[in-house]
């Protein structure tokens, strides 16, 4: 099978959908499918306005057109609702190939809290996009359930996996993080107003609360909260490193639709602290003994300090990798052969 995959999302960005992405092209390629990328890096970019570490294609369309011909995958997968993703979509639908879409990111949500209007005047724009796709990958049942009451149907589930040869109990911890007072409170992730950190960083609780990672609010959450940690983007073994140092993993974000860093901290023994809410519900489904969920995160944090690190490590090890792949292969056939059976009809119609 030739599957060609468009993504707004790539490297030199660092989050949950590149991951996910990079993890799952290795694990294709391993299996002998031909995968092609259609990525930011193929053409000219332009800083995301407040997100300046993202960067989109400029006028994708005639490139992605020349890349697609040249390719002819038999189906296409579109990660993200961006310029690339609505220029592949548009070939795909030209072309009379088959195409899945993913729903990684709540958008609606996003765009509502960085403009101040309702996400429902989003809302729209998700289903046009979605609307022709022949399977839309969600990361949870709940979040399928979610779709399905918004017009968006077609979900199949596409969940999510951890390298557990980099992140695990056995290995050091980060030295920059070895002298300070404990317990370690981490949150990962993408410094962005949209990701609830206040609730995190403001939490009064004892200890030393650190942040990994990057984006548009970073600047003003230092100046807020001189005594956190800001640790910059860390990778790989550094990555796993800060985790295994941790006590209490936090996860505040209340619309991220599945929270990879949950699953890397809890493969490196780390219990987490989350909000009872879609993500952290899914993700956490069945972690006894590894994770604390309340609407207070302070309580949350206190409740996970007394958890066991190996319940954790023995949870997070269990998120294989290999089974999300099959779970995308097996969603990509069941486009292909949907897309056989609408021609086939549409044919004995004609």
């Amino acid at each position: 099978m030739r599957i060609a995959i468009a993504s707004d999302a790539w490297v030199p960005q660092v989050n949950g959908v590149v991951r996910t992405l990079t993890m799952t092209v290795q694990q294709l390629m391993q299996r002998g499918f031909e995968v092609e990328l259609i990525v930011p890096d193929q053409f000219l970019t332009l800083p995301l306005p407040g997100y300046r570490e993202i960067r989109l294609a400029l006028a994708p369309r005639a490139g992605v057109r020349r890349a697609m011909r040249a390719f002819m995958p038999d189906v296409v997968h579109i990660v993200t609702e961006g310029p690339i993703g609505w220029s592949v979509r548009r070939w795909c639908i030209d072309n009379h190939v088959p195409f899945t879409t993913a729903f990684h990111t709540r958008f609606p949500d996003y765009a509502a809290v960085r403009t101040g209007l309702s996400a429902e005047w989003f809302w729209p724009i998700m289903r046009l996009f979605h609307a022709q796709s022949k399977a839309v990958f969600v990361s949870t049942e709940r979040l399928r359930a979610e779709l399905l009451q918004r017009g968006i149907a077609g979900g199949q589930i596409w969940s999510r996996g951890v390298d557990t040869a980099m992140f695990n109990r056995d290995g050091p911890q980060h030295p920059a993080l070895e002298n300070l007072p404990r317990p370690l409170l981490l949150s990962v992730g993408r410094v962005a107003i949209e990701k609830n950190l206040d609730s995190f960083l403001g939490a009064e609780i004892s200890g030393t609360k650190i942040v990994v990672g990057d984006g548009p609010a970073l600047a003003e959450m230092k100046r807020r909260y001189p005594q956190a940690v800001f640790m910059g983007t860390l990778q790989g073994e550094q990555l796993a490193q800060a985790y295994r140092a941790a006590d209490v993993f936090v996860f505040p974000s209340a619309t991220d639709t599945f929270g990879l860093v949950m699953i890397e901290a809890l493969a490196c023994g780390v219990p987490v602290a989350a909000l009872p809410v879609a993500g952290p519900l899914d993700v956490l489904a069945g972690a006894s003994g590894a994770a604390a969920l309340d609407q207070d995160l302070t309580a949350a944090i206190t409740k996970a300090l007394k958890l066991d690190r190996a319940a954790a490590a023995a949870f997070g090890a269990r998120q294989s990798w290999d089974s999300c792949t099959d779970q995308f292969v097996a969603g990509l056939r069941h486009a292909v052969a949907l897309h056989g059976d609408q021609a086939e009809i549409t044919t004995l119609d004609a």
